[in-house]
């Protein structure tokens, strides 16, 4: 994410994926997709959809076949990151009657009924592929498909695991930010004029800058490794007290890499210019990945739970955004 926050994104709906099979699917199926896995198989998701009236008011349907073991499944989904470069797309659908959500595994290639289209036109986050997936009335054999609700129904670390990735991709993007900043400050800033100083990194107001966006970087450093931390603990013994522990641990960790992404993209102009707005050097792709990236799920509701877990000893809810 240093380089290209898409490049970390890409890969999050992968393991998202992975971890849904590991703690929801039937033995048989885990084997078979952890094979395909271990062997170079991407998995790409179809979760979110546009129109509903929340982002988990899914229209996209997920029903028995009436002619046969399998199921039929028919809708449309928006922000499909990865889909375009994976092996196998991953949809999340509801069933009508219970509004249970269940993943289908399809394989990209070779799936009647069928559709990617790479219409993803955000100014950010370009190359994620994240575009639109059609399902038009796809037959999915019964042992590609099972029951998401399993690993929400007792607590386990599927939101915080789904998260951290998003928390790394934002500390990613505010390093590669940081970096960039310097090296371009180092070899192209010029002093401000009336200053009488020689060069600008002896200005003791960039100094200073450097140094408070230093702190910044290493604090979410910090939260980032620590959450992990505690999401390997919430693997290695899954008690409730750990688990909360690592979605809290998580969504601080989220909150810190928001901001630090968003602080660096904007803060590195102001150190190092004008020339650094110049097209040819693509320098906002930092900005326009930040901010891309941290809409992913409000933050203003991660400072809710981690307020309401501190103060009122309050869990969060279970679910794949926290």
């Amino acid at each position: 994410s240093a380089a290209d926050g898409s490049l970390g994104q890409i890969p999050q709906s992968h393991f998202y994926m992975v971890e849904a099979l590991r703690l929801g699917a039937p033995e048989a199926m885990k084997r078979f997709f952890f094979e395909r896995v271990l062997a170079g198989e991407r998995l790409g998701n179809a979760l979110s959809e546009v129109g509903g009236k929340h982002a988990a008011d899914y229209k996209t349907t997920v029903r028995h076949d009436p002619e046969g073991d399998g199921w039929r499944l028919d809708g449309r989904k928006f922000y499909c990151t990865g889909a375009l470069f994976a092996h196998w797309v991953a949809c999340v659908a509801v069933t009508p009657d219970t509004r249970r959500r269940h993943i289908c595994f399809l394989p990209r290639d070779g799936t009647p009924g069928l559709t990617l289209v790479d219409d993803w036109t955000g100014f950010g986050q370009k190359t994620t592929g994240s575009g639109t997936t059609i399902f038009a009335d796809i037959a999915v054999p019964a042992d590609r498909v099972f029951d998401h609700e399993i690993a929400f129904e007792r607590r386990s670390r599927m939101g915080a695991v789904a998260q951290i990735i998003h928390a790394a991709i934002d500390v990613g993007i505010a390093r590669g930010a940081f970096t960039v900043a310097l090296d371009h400050l180092r070899k192209h800033t010029r002093p401000y004029g009336a200053s009488g100083i020689a060069q600008v990194t002896e200005d003791p107001h960039m100094i200073a800058a450097v140094g408070d966006l230093r702190v910044r970087m290493s604090m979410a450093d910090a939260m980032l490794e620590r959450a992990g931390e505690h999401v390997d603990r919430a693997d290695a013994e899954p008690t409730k007290a750990n688990i909360v522990a690592a979605s809290i641990a998580v969504a601080e960790a989220k909150i810190a890499g928001n901001d630090v992404a968003l602080l660096l993209g904007n803060r590195m102009f102001e150190l190092t210019g004008t020339r650094a707005v110049l097209e040819a050097l693509n320098l906002d792709i930092y900005w326009r990945n930040g901010r891309t990236h941290t809409l992913h799920d409000p933050v203003r509701w991660k400072y809710h739970y981690v307020g309401d877990f501190w103060l009122n000893g309050k869990a969060p809810p279970s679910t794949g955004t926290l």
